[in-house]
Protein backbone atom coordinates (compact mmCIF):
# COMPACT_ATOMS: atom_id res chain seq x y z
CA UNK A 1 0.00 0.00 0.00
CA UNK A 2 1.67 3.47 -1.07
CA UNK A 3 1.97 6.32 1.35
CA UNK A 4 -1.35 7.90 -0.13
CA UNK A 5 -3.32 5.16 0.02
CA UNK A 6 -2.44 4.75 3.64
CA UNK A 7 -3.78 8.17 4.03
CA UNK A 8 -7.23 7.36 1.96
CA UNK A 9 -8.15 4.79 3.96
CA UNK A 10 -7.40 6.54 7.37
CA UNK A 11 -9.91 9.07 5.87
CA UNK A 12 -11.90 6.44 4.61
CA UNK A 13 -12.48 5.18 7.99
CA UNK A 14 -12.76 8.26 10.13
CA UNK A 15 -15.85 9.10 7.52
CA UNK A 16 -17.27 5.51 8.29
CA UNK A 17 -17.05 5.80 11.65
CA UNK A 18 -18.54 9.27 11.48
CA UNK A 19 -21.71 8.08 9.36
CA UNK A 20 -24.24 7.58 11.91
CA UNK A 21 -27.97 8.33 12.12
CA UNK A 22 -28.83 11.20 14.65
CA UNK A 23 -25.23 13.06 14.81
CA UNK A 24 -22.16 11.62 16.47
CA UNK A 25 -22.46 8.67 19.27
CA UNK A 26 -20.24 7.57 21.82
CA UNK A 27 -18.93 4.67 20.17
CA UNK A 28 -18.70 6.38 16.74
CA UNK A 29 -15.86 8.94 18.84
CA UNK A 30 -14.36 5.77 20.57
CA UNK A 31 -13.20 4.34 16.99
CA UNK A 32 -12.40 8.07 15.88
CA UNK A 33 -9.76 8.54 18.47
CA UNK A 34 -8.91 5.26 18.34
CA UNK A 35 -7.49 5.61 14.09
CA UNK A 36 -6.44 8.94 14.81
CA UNK A 37 -4.23 7.72 17.37
CA UNK A 38 -3.43 4.40 15.51
CA UNK A 39 -2.44 6.49 11.93
CA UNK A 40 -0.65 9.23 13.82
CA UNK A 41 1.25 7.53 16.95
CA UNK A 42 1.32 3.56 16.22
CA UNK A 43 3.71 1.34 14.61
CA UNK A 44 3.92 -2.04 14.01
CA UNK A 45 5.98 -4.54 12.22
CA UNK A 46 7.73 -4.14 8.96
CA UNK A 47 6.24 -0.22 8.59
CA UNK A 48 9.38 0.54 7.12
CA UNK A 49 12.31 2.48 8.00
CA UNK A 50 14.15 5.75 7.49
CA UNK A 51 17.14 7.13 8.09
CA UNK A 52 17.87 9.17 10.88
CA UNK A 53 20.54 10.69 12.95
CA UNK A 54 22.85 8.21 10.54
CA UNK A 55 21.07 5.05 11.62
CA UNK A 56 17.54 3.20 10.35
CA UNK A 57 14.96 3.56 12.58
CA UNK A 58 11.59 2.29 11.82
CA UNK A 59 9.00 4.84 11.01
CA UNK A 60 6.99 6.25 13.81
CA UNK A 61 3.22 5.50 12.30
CA UNK A 62 1.69 5.16 8.75
CA UNK A 63 1.32 9.03 8.79
CA UNK A 64 5.35 9.40 8.88
CA UNK A 65 5.78 7.21 5.92
CA UNK A 66 2.76 9.67 4.03
CA UNK A 67 4.94 12.71 5.11
CA UNK A 68 8.23 11.85 4.61
CA UNK A 69 7.33 11.04 0.60
CA UNK A 70 4.75 14.13 0.30
CA UNK A 71 5.62 17.04 3.20
CA UNK A 72 7.07 19.13 0.09
CA UNK A 73 4.05 18.81 -2.18
CA UNK A 74 1.60 19.64 0.98
CA UNK A 75 3.50 22.09 2.41
CA UNK A 76 4.58 23.73 -1.29
CA UNK A 77 6.87 26.57 0.01
CA UNK A 78 7.43 29.13 -2.66
CA UNK A 79 9.87 32.21 -2.87
CA UNK A 80 8.40 35.53 -3.65
CA UNK A 81 10.32 37.36 -5.62
CA UNK A 82 8.32 40.20 -4.65
CA UNK A 83 8.55 40.28 -1.07
CA UNK A 84 12.61 39.85 -1.70
CA UNK A 85 12.55 43.21 -3.42
CA UNK A 86 11.00 45.47 -1.17
CA UNK A 87 12.87 43.38 1.51
CA UNK A 88 16.30 43.98 -0.26
CA UNK A 89 15.35 47.96 -0.63
CA UNK A 90 14.82 47.78 3.02
CA UNK A 91 18.17 46.14 3.91
CA UNK A 92 20.19 48.39 1.30
CA UNK A 93 18.41 51.48 3.45
CA UNK A 94 19.47 50.27 6.81
CA UNK A 95 23.26 49.54 4.89
CA UNK A 96 23.61 53.22 4.17
CA UNK A 97 22.43 54.57 7.20
CA UNK A 98 24.15 52.82 9.39
CA UNK A 99 27.42 52.65 6.76
CA UNK A 100 27.24 48.88 6.76
CA UNK A 101 27.71 48.69 10.59
CA UNK A 102 24.62 46.77 11.26
CA UNK A 103 25.64 43.95 9.24
CA UNK A 104 29.10 44.03 11.45
CA UNK A 105 29.20 42.00 14.41
CA UNK A 106 33.06 40.98 16.33
CA UNK A 107 32.68 38.92 19.64
CA UNK A 108 35.25 39.62 22.14
CA UNK A 109 38.12 37.23 20.95
CA UNK A 110 39.27 37.51 24.15
CA UNK A 111 43.16 37.83 23.19
CA UNK A 112 43.28 34.48 21.80
CA UNK A 113 45.25 34.75 18.57
CA UNK A 114 43.68 33.10 15.20
CA UNK A 115 44.97 29.53 15.44
CA UNK A 116 43.26 29.29 19.08
CA UNK A 117 40.20 31.10 17.90
CA UNK A 118 39.60 28.95 15.30
CA UNK A 119 40.20 25.73 17.33
CA UNK A 120 38.07 26.86 19.73
CA UNK A 121 34.78 27.87 17.49
CA UNK A 122 35.60 24.96 15.61
CA UNK A 123 35.04 22.12 17.84
CA UNK A 124 32.73 24.06 20.25
CA UNK A 125 30.20 25.19 17.08
CA UNK A 126 28.36 21.65 17.01
CA UNK A 127 27.32 21.98 20.45
CA UNK A 128 25.95 25.41 20.64
CA UNK A 129 22.35 24.60 20.54
CA UNK A 130 20.36 27.84 21.42
CA UNK A 131 22.92 29.89 21.86
CA UNK A 132 24.04 28.11 25.22
CA UNK A 133 27.99 28.29 24.74
CA UNK A 134 29.69 31.91 25.76
CA UNK A 135 32.64 32.17 23.79
CA UNK A 136 34.50 34.47 26.63
CA UNK A 137 34.18 31.12 28.80
CA UNK A 138 35.19 29.34 26.18
CA UNK A 139 38.40 31.33 25.91
CA UNK A 140 38.98 30.89 29.74
CA UNK A 141 38.96 27.53 29.64
CA UNK A 142 41.06 27.27 26.93
CA UNK A 143 43.91 29.45 28.77
CA UNK A 144 43.40 27.44 31.85
CA UNK A 145 44.45 23.86 30.46
CA UNK A 146 44.64 23.99 26.09
CA UNK A 147 44.56 20.09 26.21
CA UNK A 148 40.95 20.37 26.78
CA UNK A 149 40.66 21.56 23.29
CA UNK A 150 43.36 18.79 21.80
CA UNK A 151 41.73 16.42 19.50
CA UNK A 152 43.22 13.02 20.03
CA UNK A 153 42.28 13.76 23.65
CA UNK A 154 38.42 14.65 22.80
CA UNK A 155 38.42 11.47 20.08
CA UNK A 156 39.54 9.43 23.37
CA UNK A 157 37.54 10.63 26.15
CA UNK A 158 35.00 13.20 24.58
CA UNK A 159 32.87 13.08 27.67
CA UNK A 160 35.86 14.75 29.67
CA UNK A 161 35.24 17.51 27.54
CA UNK A 162 31.66 17.86 27.38
CA UNK A 163 32.27 18.06 31.22
CA UNK A 164 35.47 20.30 30.64
CA UNK A 165 33.57 22.54 28.92
CA UNK A 166 29.93 23.09 31.51
CA UNK A 167 27.69 21.45 29.23
CA UNK A 168 27.19 17.79 30.42
CA UNK A 169 24.06 18.95 32.17
CA UNK A 170 22.48 20.77 29.09
CA UNK A 171 19.95 19.12 27.04
CA UNK A 172 20.77 16.25 24.52
CA UNK A 173 23.97 14.57 26.12
CA UNK A 174 23.85 11.61 24.21
CA UNK A 175 24.18 13.65 21.27
CA UNK A 176 27.06 16.12 22.27
CA UNK A 177 29.54 13.34 23.06
CA UNK A 178 28.77 11.63 19.69
CA UNK A 179 29.43 15.21 17.98
CA UNK A 180 32.72 15.63 19.97
CA UNK A 181 34.06 12.61 18.92
CA UNK A 182 33.13 12.72 15.34
CA UNK A 183 34.37 16.34 14.59
CA UNK A 184 37.38 15.29 16.69
CA UNK A 185 37.77 11.85 14.52
CA UNK A 186 37.28 14.37 11.49
CA UNK A 187 40.22 16.71 11.88
CA UNK A 188 42.39 13.53 13.12
CA UNK A 189 41.57 11.95 9.46
CA UNK A 190 42.39 14.82 7.50
CA UNK A 191 45.82 15.56 9.74
CA UNK A 192 45.35 18.97 10.19
CA UNK A 193 44.47 21.38 12.97
CA UNK A 194 41.16 23.53 12.22
CA UNK A 195 42.96 26.71 11.40
CA UNK A 196 44.73 24.32 8.26
CA UNK A 197 41.76 22.85 7.46
CA UNK A 198 41.40 26.09 5.12
CA UNK A 199 44.37 25.44 3.35
CA UNK A 200 43.56 22.07 3.12
CA UNK A 201 40.50 23.11 0.26
CA UNK A 202 42.91 25.35 -1.16
CA UNK A 203 41.52 28.41 0.69
CA UNK A 204 38.15 27.65 -1.13
CA UNK A 205 35.05 28.14 1.41
CA UNK A 206 32.67 26.78 0.12
CA UNK A 207 34.60 23.25 -0.86
CA UNK A 208 35.79 23.18 2.96
CA UNK A 209 32.00 24.15 3.58
CA UNK A 210 30.84 20.49 1.29
CA UNK A 211 33.30 18.56 3.38
CA UNK A 212 31.86 19.60 6.98
CA UNK A 213 28.76 18.85 6.08
CA UNK A 214 29.52 15.88 4.84
CA UNK A 215 31.23 14.61 8.31
CA UNK A 216 28.09 12.75 9.32
CA UNK A 217 27.02 12.91 12.37
CA UNK A 218 29.17 15.58 13.82
CA UNK A 219 26.35 18.08 14.14
CA UNK A 220 27.48 20.42 11.52
CA UNK A 221 24.50 21.32 9.39
CA UNK A 222 24.28 23.76 7.03
CA UNK A 223 23.63 26.54 10.04
CA UNK A 224 26.17 25.64 12.48
CA UNK A 225 29.00 25.08 9.28
CA UNK A 226 27.76 28.42 8.07
CA UNK A 227 28.11 30.32 11.10
CA UNK A 228 31.33 28.95 12.04
CA UNK A 229 33.10 29.69 8.67
CA UNK A 230 31.40 33.49 8.58
CA UNK A 231 32.99 33.63 11.93
CA UNK A 232 36.24 32.85 10.40
CA UNK A 233 36.74 35.48 7.89
CA UNK A 234 34.59 38.10 9.57
CA UNK A 235 37.01 37.76 12.89
CA UNK A 236 40.11 37.68 9.92
CA UNK A 237 41.04 34.52 11.14
CA UNK A 238 41.02 33.42 7.47
CA UNK A 239 41.85 35.58 4.76
CA UNK A 240 42.42 35.46 0.85
CA UNK A 241 39.83 33.35 0.80
CA UNK A 242 37.50 31.88 -2.33
CA UNK A 243 33.94 31.43 -2.21
CA UNK A 244 32.50 33.12 0.74
CA UNK A 245 29.70 34.95 -1.51
CA UNK A 246 28.32 31.52 -1.52
CA UNK A 247 28.22 30.95 2.19
CA UNK A 248 24.30 31.02 3.20
CA UNK A 249 22.18 32.78 5.95
CA UNK A 250 22.08 30.25 9.11
CA UNK A 251 19.00 29.06 9.56
CA UNK A 252 16.97 29.04 12.53
CA UNK A 253 13.95 29.57 14.43
CA UNK A 254 14.77 33.61 13.72
CA UNK A 255 15.91 34.09 10.55
CA UNK A 256 12.89 31.46 9.52
CA UNK A 257 10.44 33.36 11.62
CA UNK A 258 11.46 36.90 10.00
CA UNK A 259 11.28 35.12 6.21
CA UNK A 260 8.03 33.84 6.81
CA UNK A 261 6.71 36.96 7.79
CA UNK A 262 7.89 39.20 5.76
CA UNK A 263 6.54 36.62 3.23
CA UNK A 264 9.76 36.11 1.46
CA UNK A 265 9.29 32.08 1.86
CA UNK A 266 5.44 31.40 1.76
CA UNK A 267 3.98 27.68 2.37
CA UNK A 268 0.13 26.38 0.74
CA UNK A 269 -1.03 25.79 4.78
CA UNK A 270 0.47 27.33 7.32
CA UNK A 271 3.70 24.85 9.31
CA UNK A 272 2.69 21.73 11.11
CA UNK A 273 3.34 21.20 14.62
CA UNK A 274 6.35 19.22 15.56
CA UNK A 275 4.53 16.43 17.00
CA UNK A 276 3.94 15.58 12.86
CA UNK A 277 7.40 16.30 12.04
CA UNK A 278 9.31 14.21 14.68
CA UNK A 279 11.72 13.21 11.31
CA UNK A 280 12.21 16.96 10.58
CA UNK A 281 11.38 16.61 7.00
CA UNK A 282 9.16 20.10 7.25
CA UNK A 283 11.89 21.86 9.58
CA UNK A 284 14.79 20.17 6.43
CA UNK A 285 12.77 21.82 3.97
CA UNK A 286 11.99 25.40 5.25
CA UNK A 287 15.61 25.94 6.32
CA UNK A 288 16.61 25.38 3.07
CA UNK A 289 14.11 27.21 1.55
CA UNK A 290 14.66 29.65 3.98
CA UNK A 291 18.60 29.71 2.78
CA UNK A 292 17.51 30.13 -0.60
CA UNK A 293 14.86 32.88 0.03
CA UNK A 294 17.63 35.22 2.19
CA UNK A 295 20.19 34.61 -0.96
CA UNK A 296 17.81 35.93 -3.63
CA UNK A 297 17.27 38.90 -1.45
CA UNK A 298 21.16 39.11 -1.37
CA UNK A 299 21.18 39.07 -5.17
CA UNK A 300 18.81 41.54 -5.66
CA UNK A 301 20.39 43.46 -3.32
CA UNK A 302 23.60 43.51 -4.83
CA UNK A 303 22.36 43.58 -8.98
CA UNK A 304 20.76 46.91 -7.49
CA UNK A 305 23.42 48.46 -5.79
CA UNK A 306 27.12 46.68 -6.17
CA UNK A 307 28.37 49.50 -4.54
CA UNK A 308 26.04 49.61 -1.30
CA UNK A 309 25.86 45.54 -0.65
CA UNK A 310 27.65 42.99 1.83
CA UNK A 311 29.74 40.69 0.13
CA UNK A 312 27.97 37.41 1.10
CA UNK A 313 24.72 36.44 2.21
CA UNK A 314 26.02 35.17 5.21
CA UNK A 315 26.15 38.70 6.54
CA UNK A 316 22.77 39.51 6.66
CA UNK A 317 22.74 37.04 9.70
CA UNK A 318 23.54 39.46 11.65
CA UNK A 319 20.88 42.46 11.19
CA UNK A 320 18.38 40.06 10.77
CA UNK A 321 19.17 37.28 14.03
CA UNK A 322 20.14 39.82 16.10
CA UNK A 323 18.22 42.82 15.59
CA UNK A 324 14.85 41.63 13.74
CA UNK A 325 14.60 38.51 14.59
CA UNK A 326 15.83 38.83 18.57
CA UNK A 327 14.85 42.11 19.60
CA UNK A 328 12.40 43.59 17.25
CA UNK A 329 10.07 40.53 15.96
CA UNK A 330 8.68 39.70 19.26
CA UNK A 331 5.43 40.93 21.62
CA UNK A 332 7.05 43.23 23.98
CA UNK A 333 4.74 46.00 23.60
CA UNK A 334 2.13 45.76 25.93
CA UNK A 335 -1.67 48.02 26.06
CA UNK A 336 -2.37 48.80 29.69
CA UNK A 337 -5.70 49.74 30.99
CA UNK A 338 -5.89 53.17 33.91
CA UNK A 339 -7.82 51.75 36.94
CA UNK A 340 -10.28 54.31 35.93
CA UNK A 341 -11.08 52.41 32.83
CA UNK A 342 -11.03 55.76 31.08
CA UNK A 343 -7.70 55.52 28.66
CA UNK A 344 -5.70 52.68 27.68
CA UNK A 345 -2.32 53.52 26.93
CA UNK A 346 1.48 51.31 25.54
CA UNK A 347 4.19 50.26 27.40
CA UNK A 348 7.09 48.56 27.25
CA UNK A 349 7.55 46.43 30.37
CA UNK A 350 4.84 44.28 32.02
CA UNK A 351 5.99 44.91 34.93
CA UNK A 352 4.83 48.26 35.22
CA UNK A 353 2.25 49.32 37.45
CA UNK A 354 1.14 53.22 36.62
CA UNK A 355 -0.72 54.97 34.38
CA UNK A 356 1.40 56.23 32.53
CA UNK A 357 -0.71 58.64 31.08
CA UNK A 358 -1.69 60.23 34.53
CA UNK A 359 1.33 60.37 35.63
CA UNK A 360 2.09 62.68 32.28
CA UNK A 361 -0.45 65.06 33.81
CA UNK A 362 0.77 65.09 37.30
CA UNK A 363 -1.81 62.69 38.69
CA UNK A 364 0.55 60.15 40.74
CA UNK A 365 -0.30 56.57 42.23
CA UNK A 366 -2.99 55.89 39.69
CA UNK A 367 -2.36 52.31 38.80
CA UNK A 368 -2.78 49.94 35.53
CA UNK A 369 -3.37 46.68 34.48
CA UNK A 370 -1.66 45.03 31.15
CA UNK A 371 -4.52 43.92 28.75
CA UNK A 372 -2.73 43.04 25.78
CA UNK A 373 0.39 41.98 24.41
CA UNK A 374 1.71 42.66 20.90
CA UNK A 375 4.55 42.86 18.04
CA UNK A 376 5.45 46.46 17.86
CA UNK A 377 5.17 46.19 14.24
CA UNK A 378 1.24 46.03 15.01
CA UNK A 379 0.90 49.54 16.52
CA UNK A 380 1.94 53.13 15.65
CA UNK A 381 2.74 53.32 19.04
CA UNK A 382 5.59 50.47 18.60
CA UNK A 383 8.58 52.98 18.90
CA UNK A 384 7.58 53.07 22.63
CA UNK A 385 9.34 49.36 22.90
CA UNK A 386 11.84 49.33 20.18
CA UNK A 387 13.61 52.37 21.30
CA UNK A 388 14.23 50.37 24.63
CA UNK A 389 16.11 47.47 22.87
CA UNK A 390 19.76 47.19 22.83
CA UNK A 391 20.16 47.87 18.85
CA UNK A 392 18.16 51.06 19.03
CA UNK A 393 19.45 51.99 22.42
CA UNK A 394 22.91 51.71 21.39
CA UNK A 395 22.65 54.15 18.12
CA UNK A 396 23.59 57.23 17.84
CA UNK A 397 20.49 60.12 18.29
CA UNK A 398 20.83 61.55 14.79
CA UNK A 399 20.41 57.49 13.52
CA UNK A 400 17.60 55.88 15.66
CA UNK A 401 14.50 54.36 14.19
CA UNK A 402 11.01 54.60 15.54
CA UNK A 403 9.83 51.14 13.41
CA UNK A 404 11.08 47.57 12.22
CA UNK A 405 12.56 48.28 8.78
CA UNK A 406 9.96 45.28 7.53
CA UNK A 407 6.85 46.86 9.47
CA UNK A 408 5.25 47.95 5.87
CA UNK A 409 6.07 44.72 4.28
CA UNK A 410 5.12 41.85 6.71
CA UNK A 411 1.17 42.63 7.18
CA UNK A 412 -0.72 39.78 7.51
CA UNK A 413 1.49 37.12 7.81
CA UNK A 414 3.35 39.33 10.83
CA UNK A 415 2.07 36.33 13.07
CA UNK A 416 3.43 33.29 11.43
CA UNK A 417 5.57 30.95 13.53
CA UNK A 418 8.94 29.22 12.68
CA UNK A 419 8.88 25.26 12.35
CA UNK A 420 10.40 23.59 15.61
CA UNK A 421 12.40 20.32 15.97
CA UNK A 422 11.98 17.71 18.34
CA UNK A 423 15.13 16.28 20.02
CA UNK A 424 15.26 12.30 18.50
CA UNK A 425 17.57 10.86 21.41
CA UNK A 426 17.67 11.56 25.32
CA UNK A 427 14.94 10.85 27.84
CA UNK A 428 12.24 13.24 26.52
CA UNK A 429 13.26 12.33 22.88
CA UNK A 430 10.99 10.43 20.40
CA UNK A 431 13.28 7.39 19.90
CA UNK A 432 11.86 5.77 23.20
CA UNK A 433 8.26 7.00 22.97
CA UNK A 434 7.20 4.54 20.21
CA UNK A 435 3.93 2.64 20.19
CA UNK A 436 2.75 -0.23 18.76
CA UNK A 437 -0.58 -0.91 17.72
CA UNK A 438 -3.29 -2.37 19.43
CA UNK A 439 -1.15 -2.27 22.85
CA UNK A 440 -1.58 1.80 23.93
CA UNK A 441 0.46 3.69 25.56
CA UNK A 442 3.85 5.47 24.49
CA UNK A 443 4.34 9.18 24.02
CA UNK A 444 7.04 11.84 25.20
CA UNK A 445 7.29 12.29 29.01
CA UNK A 446 7.30 15.40 30.41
Amino acid sequence: MSAMERLEQFCYEIKSSLNQEGGLTLTAARNVVSKINEFLYTTYPNIGTTESLGEYRAYFSDFHVFWEKHHKEILDCEIDNQKCEKVAESLHTVFVNTDGEAFRELYNTCGLNKEDICRVRCLTANQDFRGSLDFSMLAKIFKEDNATFDEELIYGDPTTFINRIGISTKSQNDKRISYAKTIAAFLLEKKCSPYQLIDLYNRDIFKLREAIIACQGSGFGYKKTDMFLRDMVVLGVWDNVEGFDKIDVASDVNTIKVALRAGIIKTAIPLVSSFLDIFCHQYIYIEAMNAAAWRRVWEIWKEKYPLECIESPCLIDYFVYNVIGKQFCKEILYQFECETHEHTFMWHSIRNHTCQTCLKKGIKRVSAAPIARMLPCSSDEGYIALRETPYVASLPHDKKISNCPFRNICNDTRHLQPPKSISILGQTGWATAYATKGEGGGGLMA
